[in-house]
């Protein structure tokens, strides 16, 4: 895991501003002569801020940053203030787990916004806030994502030193047609389902299966992806919850051991957050207990309740996904595919209006937009490709998809480096080629959403960087080919 690649070492750069941007965080909430509950609620504020804002632009991740207590602290306070008053708390956290999940139709800056809005409930049940703590809590959201905004976007800005990633907008439709909508009625049932299982297990601590379930449904689209998830959830808690009783339990809250590996906790969760749910869970799950032992409650029961709690919400998520208003692998596979081969048939035409002379012809862009449409791709089919997957022939097609797709990648990839040395020219070859790979984008999925310019007239003829292009054009033109049979009649997905 540690030894996955990092180009440009993004994830190690931004796992450590992590530690110290929520470091700082906590730091100036004590230096403030904050209680402890406050400066835990800082902590986890700063974290959430560097966590889940990810615009495409660092402009806009200041703006979403900005909008985030505007949105947490009446969340915050509705909270508080119901906590003497179960059902009607219940309720609200419901409505407040179908807003957030709803907002994800906004792409980046509405699933931020939904998640910080979650999490701020979640904060007041963890640490049973009373209105009283009100004033001390606002205090330390408000300079916790100072301390970790002055961090990201002044003292350890990674993005400006380089290109940020690309993050696909989410996938539309209209109503019940978009997944964003569906999840949220399945997130909202799933998170009832488990405020009641989870209330029947413990009245001091239900909330956890609560959190599981809102968790589980973060970056997931199909039905697949739900399951694959909360089972890795599940996973990641156990294995979590080993290294709590032998490392946790034995500290008693000792301050500065548990804060060294609170923040080794969250340098793990930021730095395999990409890589591995079930690692991430690993370092969540330890942090926790570490939280529980600052406060002074950590003992091994209330980690094997921890454990039920996450058991609970896996299966409120799995019950929700099956019966409510299910959206099939089968269904996201197809629309990240076909937005993933329209991407590659998009870059083709920057490449080639580039190499014809178009000047402002951007296929690099493209270029990482196709990358990250593939990370999607890959995602949506991993349910398909995992392990523990019985349906050996949907497994094969879901192998042969992402092959295929990795191969169209990596000859883009070719064809846009070619585009860029400035001495290649245009071939006319280079637009019949173009040309076959539009149709064999059309032959997948209908018209293409533009096309490929016609050569200018008395441009140079033959040229080694043309020669080159036409390589990697008839290498995507045979692998887009070659998906029309995992991609016909047998889709690569039908769970």
């Amino acid at each position: 895991m540690f030894m996955a690649p990092d180009p440009g070492l993004f994830r190690l750069r931004v796992s450590l501003r992590a530690v110290l941007g929520i470091g700082l965080g906590v730091a100036v909430c004590e230096g403030a002569g904050l209680s402890l509950t406050a400066s835990i609620t800082g902590g986890l504020a700063a974290l959430l801020a560097l966590f889940t804002v990810a615009d495409p632009t660092v402009r806009g991740q200041a703006v979403t940053t900005a909008l985030l207590p505007v949105v947490g602290l009446p969340v915050l306070t509705l909270a508080t203030a119901l906590h003497g008053a179960p059902a009607v708390r219940d309720a609200a956290w419901l409505a407040v787990v179908f807003a957030g999940v709803y907002a994800r139709r906004w792409g980046p800056r509405g699933n931020a916004l939904g998640i910080f809005a979650f999490m701020t409930f979640f904060v007041a049940q963890f640490l049973h806030a009373v209105p009283d703590l009100l004033p001390e809590l606002f205090a330390a959201v408000a300079l916790s994502l100072a301390a970790a905004a002055a961090v990201r976007f002044g003292l350890w800005c990674v993005e400006r030193r380089g290109p940020l990633p690309v993050v696909p907008a989410p996938l539309g439709g209209r109503g019940l047609a978009r997944p964003a909508t569906r999840q949220a009625f399945q997130a909202t049932a799933a998170c009832a389902f488990a405020i009641a299982a989870g209330q029947v297990l413990s009245h001091d601590r239900w909330y956890w299966a609560v959190g599981a379930t809102w968790w589980i449904f973060v970056n997931t689209a199909s039905r697949g992806e739900t399951l694959i998830r909360g089972f890795r959830r599940v996973v990641g808690t156990v294995t979590g919850i080993v290294v709590g009783l032998l490392v946790a339990v034995p500290l008693h809250g000792a301050p500065a051991p548990t804060a060294v590996l609170i923040a080794a906790c969250v340098f793990g969760i930021f730095y395999t957050a990409a890589l591995s749910y079930s690692w991430m869970m690993f370092f969540v799950t330890v942090m926790a207990g570490l939280l529980y032992g600052l406060l002074g409650v950590l003992h091994p029961g209330l980690l094997g309740l921890r454990l039920a709690e996450t058991g609970v919400g896996a299966l409120g998520a799995a019950l929700a996904v099956a019966f409510v208003l299910p959206i099939t692998t089968h269904e996201v596979t197809d629309r990240w595919v076909r937005r993933a081969v329209h991407a590659v048939h998009g870059c083709t035409a920057e490449a080639a209006r580039r190499l014809a002379g178009d000047t402002e012809a951007d296929p690099v862009s493209r270029a990482a937009e196709l990358e990250a449409l593939l990370a999607r791709v890959r995602g949506a089919l991993a349910p398909l490709v995992h392990p523990l997957n019985p349906l050996r022939a949907r497994k094969a097609r879901a192998l042969r998809v992402l092959a295929l797709l990795d191969v169209c990648a990596r000859e883009t990839r070719g064809l846009v480096a070619v585009a860029a040395d400035p001495d290649a020219s245009h071939d006319a070859r280079l637009t019949a080629a173009c040309r076959r790979v539009e149709a064999a984008v059309e032959a997948l999925f209908g018209a293409v959403p533009e096309r490929v310019l016609a050569p200018h007239p008395g441009v140079p003829g033959h040229h080694p960087g043309a020669e080159q292009a036409l390589g990697h054009l008839h290498d995507l033109e045979r692998a887009l080919l070659a998906l029309a049979a995992p991609l016909s009649g047998s889709s690569p997905a039908q769970a």
